[in-house]
């Protein structure tokens, strides 16, 4: 026990041993500065610096942009950026996805095609084969009701599929004789008006000029987009009066009669309508004699 005690105040009178720290002039040997110092102020003192050095570390790193250069610590504004970022680019990624839709539909009314998605029924009735018996077909009030509505709807009438565009009128293009109608088993989806070379070319309806080029097949081809997703398309005329991107109106003229591109048998406008994506036959909304 004494000599735990011995230990302690040795230890105690080491800490609190006064020593003199003396800076002399090297060439004089005079005295300029002294300090009378301790273990225990050098401990205290060393370890007050150190917990200041690290706080202003800390203070730097949190509240400077020096902690954009630490390995790992991203700064908020870079965070921010980079979220904005991806957002535009998913904004990007959608707004051509719907270009390539838009531009794949203006090529099928260009060429005339109609997407056709081929079933195989066999494999669908294997598929979703039912017993007729476990099955109640017996119609119901709404089923019927349903059914009477669309039996009165027309499959191609742009007008009965979108109450919005029963106040949309069309003006005829020109005036003439059709010397070939709207077939869709020959895939021919317009109607062939002839009329005299250089015969003014109408828009059918207000809109917006999409497309105002040259084509080796159809010549001069002018597409016209209205509301709704409606397209009219003119081909094989002589000249072209408007651009893409101008907005006319419906009876503005557009182009002229002509009889341009491989395709053609002599001055007419071949005009065309489509919904959606789905050609429609002309004849039934306009009277072109």
């Amino acid at each position: 026990m004494a000599k735990k005690v011995k230990r302690r105040k040795e230890i105690k009178r080491k800490l609190l041993h006064k020593y003199r720290l003396v800076i002399l002039n090297e060439s004089t040997f005079e005295e300029k500065i002294s300090f009378k110092l301790s273990r225990l102020n050098v401990f205290v003192t060393a370890s007050l610096f150190m917990i200041a050095l690290i706080g202003l570390t800390i203070l730097l790193i949190a509240f400077t942009p020096l902690r954009e250069y630490i390995p790992g610590y991203s700064s908020t504004a870079l965070k921010r950026q980079a979220t904005e970022l991806t957002y535009k680019t998913d904004s990007l990624v959608r707004t051509l996805n719907y270009t390539n839709r838009y531009l794949d539909n203006i090529r099928m009314v260009l060429k005339g095609d109609i997407e056709n998605n081929e079933i195989n029924r066999d494999s669908l009735f294997e598929q979703f084969k039912l017993d007729p018996a476990s099955v109640d077909l017996s119609p119901i009030k709404e089923d019927s009701l349903l059914r009477a509505e669309v039996a009165l709807e027309d499959k191609y009438n742009l007008f009965e599929r979108d109450t919005n565009r029963k106040n949309l009128v069309l003006f005829p293009p020109v005036t003439g004789t059709v010397s070939m109608g709207y077939d869709l088993e020959s895939k021919h989806y317009a109607v062939d008006i002839v009329a005299p070379i250089d015969t003014p070319v109408k828009a059918v309806a207000n809109g917006t000029v999409i497309f105002s080029e040259w084509t080796a097949d159809t010549g001069y081809v002018i597409i016209l987009e209205h509301q709704d997703g409606l397209l009219s398309v003119y081909k094989h005329n002589g000249s072209l009066a408007k651009f893409q991107g101008t907005v006319v109106r419906g009876g503005e003229v557009i182009a002229s009669v002509g009889n341009t591109g491989e395709l053609t048998t002599g001055p007419h406008l071949h005009f065309e309508l489509w919904d959606d994506g789905n050609p429609v036959d002309p004849q039934n909304f306009l009277d072109f004699n």
